[in-house]
């Protein structure tokens, strides 16, 4: 049984940072795809940047320059580095760990932009 919390939301002002984390216990495949994806209310959830084990890294068009995405394998703990964040970053972000055939979710953890 995989499990993913994800931690580190929270309230920040605009043009602040924050660093969430999406720490995942049971059995992990070497290959692997973790991703995170955020959901604001009222619209569909959305695809944020994912990181393959080897580090290779993909970003939404509307976090490229912002945002970067790391892991630590040692300790299956893949990290979301927000800089300048912008009130239309609001949302619950959730981490995915996808290995083969199967896909896991986080519960969740809100990011709010507001002054």
């Amino acid at each position: 049984q995989v499990q993913l919390v994800e931690s580190g939301g929270g309230l920040v002002q605009p043009g602040g940072s924050l660093r969430l984390s999406c720490a995942a216990s049971g059995t992990i495949f070497s290959i692997n795809v973790v991703a995170w994806y955020r959901q604001a209310p009222g619209k569909e959830r959305e695809l944020v940047a994912t990181i393959t084990n080897g580090g290779s890294t993909n970003f939404a068009d509307s976090v490229k320059g912002r945002f970067a995405i790391s892991r630590d394998n040692a300790k299956n703990t893949v990290y979301l580095q927000m800089n300048s964040l912008k009130p239309e970053d609001t949302a619950v972000y959730y981490c995915n760990l996808a290995m083969g055939s199967w896909s896991y979710w986080g519960q969740g953890t809100q990011v709010t932009v507001s002054s």
